[in-house]
């Protein structure tokens, strides 16, 4: 109860009010543009730089953009809901002002026992604008420690990766990177999560001078100095100690999983889109020719589809179609190596790479086609130009067919799949 010196002038705000509240805010009011954004803008640097890399680097490349994205997420879904409470207790505060004296129960048209439960019920208006005041301060801290959360397992999970990786390459080739990543992970968090049950549970009854007390106090007294322990995360801690830690540990490892969850399904949508909604029986399969946008200049979105061959134009009214086939390392580099170990001049290696894709027209073969070296100017990836003439060709559909090689980091299901070219369809 609130005793007489605990009364608040309505007109004034509590004195209880988060004095951070202004700062909060101003962090939120500023930062949520930013934040909705943020996700986007990694989009469209993950995919730009997704063609550059291939084998292991392409996993941390992927790792990093998978983590960063989710605080992103976090902090973005922090802002936005951090400003919808605090308006809901700017809305409460503003209205205890105008009507200070409360709910008016017997104004309102419901019966007298619904009316006598409510007021049975009933929260002093006071305590709801301290309580709508607690939950926004509270959701920030929550939301941007979370963010911070996922920074630093991101660096320890690439740093366990980069040393898995440096692990395979002193060994020759003879270990496997994500088999060494297992076994890392596992001697990381497995001795760390059995000496803190057996802290839990027998730790009060261990004497401070036996051997299984000391030796807790060394796993501990390690982890610590590597910075994990509670005391590096005082707004969980203090949260916990305040409620149920357990709950509070579940919704941050739950919150978590749903933000990493997000941001793979969302970049899995946007490299095939018909993934989400009832294209079932809609005719798409390898036996059907499609027709990609990503193969045409002035139709394709460089920021998210595939480094793909492709012309200036399904419609080509030009005496030539110009043919842009991207340097994949995927692909290429493996392929190159295979074919033309010995190719140590660029004029070599341009005709290893003219030989890996020698292209047909209308099935027939172009043997004086002529590859020069280019590149993407929308991307600046290195590329083959190559200037067919289509001025002799009947009006009507034609197709170029681009050989590509097996991608070097594909599994033989992958691989069954992949019909081993690129089929581009044009018109005259």
């Amino acid at each position: 109860m609130r005793g007489m010196n605990d009364i608040e002038n309505p007109h004034t705000l509590s004195r209880r009010t988060t004095p951070t509240w202004e700062v909060e805010l101003l962090i939120s009011g500023i930062a949520v543009f930013a934040m909705l954004q943020l996700p986007g803008w990694l989009d469209d640097q993950f995919f730009a730089l997704r063609p550059r890399f291939d084998g292991d680097w392409r996993t941390v490349l992927q790792l990093v953009y998978i983590y960063a994205r989710s605080a992103a997420l976090i902090l973005a879904l922090t802002f936005v809901l951090h400003l919808l409470l605090r308006a809901r207790w700017i809305a409460l505060v503003g209205m205890h002002s105008v009507y200070p004296d409360g709910i008016r129960w017997d104004k309102l048209r419901i019966g007298p026992i619904a009316r006598a439960m409510e007021q049975a019920r009933e929260i002093p208006f006071p305590d709801i604008i301290e309580n709508a005041d607690n939950r926004a301060t509270i959701l920030f801290a929550v939301g941007v420690t979370q963010a911070m959360f996922v920074v630093v397992i991101s660096i320890a999970a690439i740093s366990i990766l980069g040393l898995s990786m440096i692990i395979a390459a002193l060994s020759g080739g003879r270990l496997d990177p994500g088999s060494i990543l297992v076994v890392l992970m596992g001697l990381w968090v497995v001795p760390s999560a059995a000496a803190a049950m057996i802290d839990h549970k027998y730790g009060s009854a261990l004497a401070p001078n036996s051997r299984c007390y000391r030796l807790l106090q060394r796993m501990f007294g390690l982890y610590a100095r590597l910075g994990f322990r509670r005391s590096n995360n005082p707004v969980m801690a203090l949260l916990g100690s305040h409620s149920s830690d357990r709950k509070v540990l579940t919704a941050t490892m739950l919150l978590m999983l749903l933000a990493l969850g997000v941001t793979i399904f969302s970049g899995t949508m946007q490299r095939d889109p018909t993934l989400l909604g009832n294209y079932a029986l809609f005719p798409a399969g390898p036996d059907v020719q499609a027709i990609d946008s990503a193969h045409y200049d002035d139709q394709r979105n460089p920021a998210r589809d595939d480094a793909v061959p492709y012309v200036q134009s399904a419609i080509i009214k030009d005496d030539y179609a110009q043919l842009v086939v991207p340097f994949q390392p995927t692909r290429d580099t493996s392929a190159m190596q295979r074919r033309c170990p010995h190719a140590q001049t660029a004029q070599a290696g341009l005709e290893c790479l003219s030989a890996l894709h020698a292209i047909r027209l209308d099935g027939k073969p172009l043997p004086a086609l002529r590859y020069e070296i280019s590149s993407d100017p929308r991307t600046h990836r290195p590329a083959l130009l190559a200037m067919i003439d289509v001025r002799t060709l009947a009006d009507g559909r034609h197709e170029l067919h681009v050989p590509r090689p097996p991608r070097s980091d594909s599994s033989a299901k992958d691989t069954s799949k992949d019909p081993g070219f690129d089929v581009i369809a044009f018109w005259r």
